[in-house]
This record gives structure tokens, C-alpha cells and sequence, in this order.
């Protein structure tokens, strides 16, 4: 299939980009014939504004010859049922008979407590509570800039059952490195048996990487408390219940 923009099947797009170059002629020149190296032709620039001293941003409107086949899309599906907070408050008192505990964090130089407050924080989102409202999960939130050293001395003070951590700062893959530093620090600091599981989230993050990160799971823009909730109740209760 290929992508609809005025009929179906008409392949137009629209895709916008920043050139450190100061608005002109010659900027919105510079700015079609990247469109054009990216596949877009014919290609109309509909929005140039200034960004600052030096620096264009734009709207480029076109068409792309390229085809979508969905059969080779890949995705990780969700492999786990959805529960409600009273269905893991009571899977967690019957089944671990003590309360279940998460520890979360911005690591690194990450401020962006959003992310992470909106999954911990009892207020949650988008009318959703967060994991404090569940009475059978102890959450422990560090907040933002947390060095990984100071999240692993936590996350054992705590015996953490799994630790949440939040990246949304992805300039030079600094969510990358970031993560692949702290699935590291708790292999060397913890035996296997012993390490709490390891979940990641932001909006730049492949969900596909979990092996290549070191982590146990990767959860995308527009995730729930809901879900988190229930992915822990699915990965550290029911399915090593059934693997025992």
C-alpha cells in the first residue's frame, strides 16, 4: 500500500526538518532537494520560518513511490492479559504474598519527569492512576538525574521486584547508552536470580531492541500505568509460576 494524503493511494506525504542554514531562497532550494534525496518527488515546501540565527525550519509537502508491504512489518505484540488494579492488587496478595516492588528513575542527565510520573505517580494519566494507587505495589520514585550507581544502591535497599526507568533525552542516543550502562551496572552488581526486572520507556525507543539493550522489556509513547501494572504481574508472578 502506499500513503494516502488527497486520494487513496496517492503516496503524498508530509515530513518537516530543521537545516542549519538562514532562511532564503537557496534554504527553501536546500530543503527540496533533500526532500527529493529522500524519495519525495515532486516535492513543495508549505511552511519555512527562521529557528534562531542561522537555522530554517520546514513543512515539506509530496509524493513517495514507495510501497508498504504490512506482512513484513514486525512489532512486539503485547503478550499479556490487561488487567484492572483490583485484578493485580489481587494477583500480587495471593500468589507473591508481599507487596510487589518497583523502583523508577530519569537516569543520567535526563530531567524530564513526565514520563516516569505518569506511570508511578497515584495522579497517572489521562484519568488512569498511576502504580502508588495500587495498595499491593511499594513504589519508590528517585525522580530525574538519578546516576546509575545511585539507582542500583536503591533498587537493593528497596529489593526491588523490577525498576522502571524513564529516557526521553535522545540527542547522540543518549537514551541508548544510558540504558545499556544500567542493564550493565545490575549484571555486574547482581547475580541472575537476584536482579530486579529491568523496563525501559520513551518515545524513541524501538520496542524490537530489549536483547541488544540488555533489558527485559521496552515500552513505547502512550503506554499506561494499566499496562505496566499488568506486564509485571504477567513477567514476575503468573509466568514464572508457569515455568516452576
Amino acid at each position: 500500500m502506499r500513503p494516502y494524503g488527497d486520494t487513496t493511494g496517492d503516496g503524498m506525504v508530509q515530513v518537516s526538518f530543521t537545516l542549519p542554514v538562514a532562511h532564503d531562497k537557496r534554504a527553501e532550494g536546500a530543503a527540496l532537494q533533500l526532500a527529493n534525496r529522500m524519495g519525495i518527488d515532486p516535492a513543495m515546501v508549505v511552511h519555512a520560518k527562521p529557528m534562531g540565527d542561522g537555522f530554517t525550519f520546514f513543512v515539506v509537502y509530496g509524493r513517495v513511490n514507495h510501497l508498504v508491504d504490512l506482512d513484513a512489518v514486525q512489532v512486539v505484540e503485547r503478550d499479556f492479559a490487561l488487567l484492572s488494579a483490583k485484578e493485580v492488587n489481587t494477583v500480587v496478595k495471593q500468589r507473591l504474598r508481599r507487596k510487589l516492588s518497583v523502583v523508577g528513575a530519569c537516569i543520567g542527565t535526563d530531567a524530564h519527569t513526565v514520563g516516569i510520573d505518569a506511570i508511578l505517580n497515584v495522579k497517572g494519566i489521562a484519568g488512569e492512576k498511576g502504580l502508588e494507587y495500587y495498595r499491593e505495589l511499594k513504589v519508590t520514585n528517585l525522580g530525574a538525574q538519578v546516576s546509575v550507581p545511585e539507582l542500583v544502591e536503591a533498587a537493593r535497599v528497596e529489593k526491588a521486584d523490577a525498576v522502571l526507568v524513564s529516557q526521553v533525552v535522545t540527542q547522540r542516543d543518549a537514551h541508548l547508552h544510558n540504558t545499556r550502562e544500567m542493564s550493565a551496572a545490575f549484571r555486574e552488581a547482581m547475580p541472575a536470580g537476584r536482579r530486579p526486572l529491568l523496563i525501559v520507556g520513551g518515545p524513541r525507543f524501538d520496542e524490537t531492541m530489549t536483547d541488544e539493550l540488555g533489558v527485559d522489556r521496552i515500552f513505547g509513547r502512550g503506554t499506561t500505568p494499566g499496562e505496566v501494572a499488568s506486564y509485571l504481574v504477567h513477567a514476575l508472578i503468573t509466568q514464572r509460576k508457569a515455568n516452576t
